[in-house]
């Protein structure tokens, strides 16, 4: 028979849910001894624990965990998804408001892409998002050069294999066509590394700009570059059944400071 499951969860997932670090980094902290728990030092991450335990790292008690929240942002193009970048280009953590607590995004958008990234403070949220199985629909509009015809993206339509690695179909609406290049709208589902610049390249075509507009049911609207929104705790009971903070966020926030760090100029892609 199976020992019963301990009432609780892990410690490194408290940790992370309270904003201090993320699950991976708690666990690593934990390791190097500092981390307590009722007053005793543990060194393995492998301990459940619920809201009578005293928990303290680096000496100090753990706050209690923030509520799962969840932010709309509008990514300019330009900066990296991640924390740090190895070759010093500006990131979107460079870019946010300094009132913002630590947040995880919610998968990805490439230095050349734009629009509707989602910015969350609980792996859970994180996690749940980016599954495959949930299948959250994200929609882009994409500028491509040349002069294709509806005809012309049957293929991703029908889903295409490129380097031995297929792609689920694809919904593509041509919009219309503007000097050399044409504007098309394009869904998808699993968002792969560059799936959709990739696919375009299949069929002939160089995408010269993209801006995800939507994730789910969650819009991009009239969000600015660099700006930032957070959703109601309304939305968040209704859209993912998780109850969020009781206060109702503003339905504006101010324009974030920019402050970019000097650095060199895009690279190459990822």
């Amino acid at each position: 028979m199976n020992a019963k499951t301990p009432p609780g969860d892990r410690i490194a997932k408290v940790i992370a849910r309270a904003g201090l670090a993320s699950r991976r980094e708690a666990e690593r902290m934990i390791e190097q001894g500092r981390v307590t728990v009722n007053g005793t030092v543990i060194t393995r991450a492998a301990l459940n624990v619920t809201a009578r335990d005293r928990i303290t790292v680096d000496g100090k008690p753990l706050d209690a965990p923030e509520p799962p929240r969840l932010w709309l942002y509008h990514k300019p193009a330009g900066l990296v998804t991640t924390t740090r970048d190895p070759e010093g280009r500006p990131t979107i953590f460079d870019d946010l408001p300094e009132d913002l607590p630590r947040v995880h995004t919610v998968g990805r958008l490439d230095l050349n892409s734009e629009g509707l990234l989602l910015l969350t403070n609980d792996g859970g949220i994180k996690r749940r998002l980016e599954l495959p199985s949930t299948g959250w629909l994200r929609r882009y509009r994409v500028r491509m050069k040349g002069k294709p015809t509806d005809a012309t993206f049957d293929p991703l339509r029908e889903g295409i294999t490129i380097d031995g690695e297929n792609f689920q179909p694809m919904t593509v609406t041509l919009d219309r066509q503007q000097g050399a290049n044409a504007w098309a709208t394009v869904a998808i589902r699993e968002g792969k590394n560059r799936e959709i610049r990739r696919a375009m390249e299949a069929i002939g075509l160089t995408v010269n700009r993209l801006i995800r507009v939507s994730y789910g049911p969650f819009q991009l609207g009239n969000l600015k570059p660099g700006e930032v929104q957070e959703v109601r705790a309304r939305v968040l009971r209704d859209q993912l059944g998780i109850d969020g903070e009781d206060k109702e966020a503003p339905p504006n926030r101010p324009k974030p400071q920019r402050r970019r760090k000097p650095g060199p100029g895009p690279g190459p892609r990822r």
